[in-house]
């Protein structure tokens, strides 16, 4: 696992929104800027925006819907204003892992962690415990023989949208043999 990031190979963000951006970056391991770095991915960004003054109206009036525009023909702000709801697509599918992940392999107690848009510092907490943790995509049948306690991941998105997990979760709590946790979507997806 990389030790000083959150993920191993992507960013994972549609755009960011920040009070201020430093152009001259001072930590030991940065190569380049933010910027530069969101230029390179492709990922666009503002700053000079007010964010808590945006995380509270959040927090009052519940999730808005939001788009960078950088144009000054009206055509295209309009052409640009014509929204597709996040919340109709999987954005889980979107950030899952596509293929199973063991983190050591010889410990215990056996976790599975369904990856719902999962942050790497999660599996480093189960690690630091000794547990073994299998990592396995939002979609993936489980097998209730191969783990101890299963954990469902926060993420992006509706739950709606992620049936084949809720029908996992649903056939494990039905037969009510193995603990279950998890955290902010996992909550919602258990809840559904």
């Amino acid at each position: 696992m990389p030790q000083h990031f959150e993920w191993f190979n992507e960013i994972s963000i549609s755009a960011l929104v920040v009070g201020e951006i430093c152009e001259t970056p001072s930590h030991w391991l940065s190569h380049e800027t933010l910027s530069q770095w969101m230029s390179k991915h492709n990922v666009p960004g503002i700053s000079g925006i007010d964010t808590r003054a945006l995380t509270k109206k959040i927090r009052e009036n519940g999730t808005i819907l939001g788009r960078i525009i950088y144009d000054n023909d009206s055509n295209a702000i309009m052409k640009a204003m014509k929204f597709i709801d996040p919340n109709t697509r999987n954005l889980v599918a979107e950030c899952s892992v596509t293929e199973p992940k063991i983190f050591n392999a010889n410990g215990s107690p056996r976790i599975c962690a369904i990856d719902c848009g999962l942050k790497l510092n999660q599996i480093k907490c189960f690690v630091s415990r000794g547990a073994r943790v299998e990592l396995v995509p939002w979609n993936y049948e489980l097998n209730e023989n191969q783990f101890d306690g299963l954990f469902i991941s926060n993420g992006p998105g509706n739950p709606v949208v992620c049936e084949d997990v809720v029908n996992q979760i649903r056939r494990v709590l039905q037969n009510g043999k193995k603990p279950i946790f998890g955290i902010c979507l996992g909550h919602q997806l258990l809840a559904t």
